[in-house]
């Protein structure tokens, strides 16, 4: 086994990934201090994702000192950019005015470059390609092109593809003379006459090849081309489904454009799982954590907006029985037990399906078995709870009708919360319509109005 130079374990110091505890302080001390050339000299040495995680936690006044300190570093160590939070980076960009975001782009792959700018308001787009050579720019301005979340914008332009006729000597030769290769790659595409891909042959079974050897004839892996404009979402999936770690992305006619590769993907995942988190809590599609105050109110003031009809609707339910709560008064004490067990319960159901619907996992094809399974649950799960809740209230009030009452509507509620958990993500889909979106409301809507409506209505059949 080879082995590389030996490595005194006992004074080895171990990698650190993060800040340090307590640096972002001592910063902003440097800061307020105007120490610069220490702020400076820490920072000169930190892995860009670490400055970038740095500029975010900073207040914007000590930023805005900090970005006009690094500017040289952040136009050279351009990928700390690409690891900013969307609401920091468009403020990092406009400090850094376009000459210096374009110096900025040019020291990027093409994919982490589009993603720079694609946010950019269009004027700012122009000046910033204004500062960009010709064929860096036409690179942009195709990528710029295809649809947002695509592949075409996911896709780095950045690979090597030879023709599958050519012997392991010739592209050893000709890699070796190339002028312009990736910074990094780890295999190579192969496509035919026409440009297409023909195969992927990673570089650990290409340098094992003798230099006769024809590249077609090393075993190649399987490839799964993409198209440009797949959705990206669609493009995490494959990369799920296959196991792959790279993929070709072609035109419509089946010719190569460029690669998805996995750190691209994982990005994507990480991504849409971050948009459904904040869609089902009627945020948006991201963060509002570094927007201000008025453009955070903005945000979430639609969702609240629309919460406020659907609680108006169950409040006018719960006004249909206001004789019988007025006659019964441990009803207004029980009734949110009620609204809050279908909530909860619902809530468990409807995460789970729009989970299965973005990973494929739930479709027409078992749809209807899904639905029966969870039915069934909601019927175990508001049996028992209907045991629980109807002892607890015995022994509370010392009136098995009201126990009766509590017990029933439970199992009602807690059943129409299974039933429509997995129902209105289905047809939130089957209409077009983000299931992460809108799903919660209308799952809130129903189990509130039925909570109320079950509980209050046997009530005023069994206690009046």
């Amino acid at each position: 086994m080879t082995s590389g130079p030996d490595v005194d374990t006992a004074t080895a110091e171990p990698q650190e990934y993060g800040l340090p505890p307590g640096f972002v302080q001592a910063i902003e001390e440097a800061l307020d201090a105007q120490r610069f050339a220490e702020v400076e000299e820490r920072l000169a040495p930190l892995h860009s994702a670490d400055l970038a995680a740095l500029l975010e936690a900073l207040h914007p006044d000590d930023r805005r000192v900090v970005v006009g300190l690094i500017r040289v570093q952040l136009t050279t160590d351009a990928e700390a950019l690409t690891w900013l939070n969307e609401d920091v980076r468009e403020e990092v960009l406009d400090l850094l005015g376009p000459r210096d975001v374009a110096a900025a782009v040019q020291e990027l792959d093409s994919d982490d470059a589009l993603a720079l700018i694609e946010n950019l308001d269009e004027d700012e787009r122009r000046e910033v390609l204004a500062n960009i050579p010709a064929e860096e720019r036409r690179v942009l301005l195709e990528g710029l092109d295809f649809p947002e979340y695509s592949a075409g914008r996911l896709m780095q332009r950045e690979l090597v593809s030879v023709p599958d006729y050519w012997t392991v000597g010739k592209t050893i030769d000709w890699l070796r003379a190339a002028e312009e290769l990736p910074d990094e790659f780890y295999s190579l595409f192969l496509v035919d006459v026409h440009g297409k891909p023909s195969g992927q042959l990673p570089l650990s079974r290409f340098l094992r090849g003798r230099r006769p050897a024809k590249l077609a004839e090393l075993g190649l892996e399987d490839i799964h081309p993409i198209q440009a404009e797949t959705d990206q979402e669609e493009v995490a999936l494959l990369f799920r489904r296959y196991g792959m770690v790279s993929a070709p992305v072609v035109d419509q006619n089946g010719k190569l454009l460029g690669v998805i590769t996995l750190d691209d993907v994982v990005d994507v995942i990480d991504e849409e799982a971050e948009q459904d988190i904040f869609r089902l809590g009627g945020i948006g599609e991201q963060s509002d954590l570094y927007r201000d105050v008025a453009a955070t109110t903005r945000s979430r003031f639609s969702w609240l907006f629309v919460n406020l009809f659907t609680a108006v609707l169950a409040s006018a339910v719960i006004g249909l029985f206001e004789d019988v709560i007025s006659r019964v008064v441990a009803l207004a004490v029980l009734m949110p037990i009620v609204a809050s067990m279908g909530g909860n319960a619902g809530t468990q159901t409807l995460t789970v399906a729009v989970r299965a619907l973005a990973m494929r996992e739930l479709t027409d094809s078992n749809a209807a078995r899904i639905l029966w399974k969870e039915v069934l649950v909601g019927v175990i799960n508001g049996l028992l709870f209907a045991g629980i809740a109807g002892g607890v209230v015995w022994l509370w009030f010392g009136d098995p009708r009201l126990a009766v009452v509590i017990g029933a509507a439970m199992i009602i509620n807690l059943l129409a919360a299974a039933f429509s958990g997995t129902v209105i993500p289905l047809a939130m889909q089957r209409f077009g319509i983000d299931p992460a979106v809108s799903s919660a409301v209308f799952l809130t809507t129903v189990t509130d109005v039925v909570g109320f409506f079950a509980f209050l209505g046997l009530a005023a059949l069994i206690l009046l």
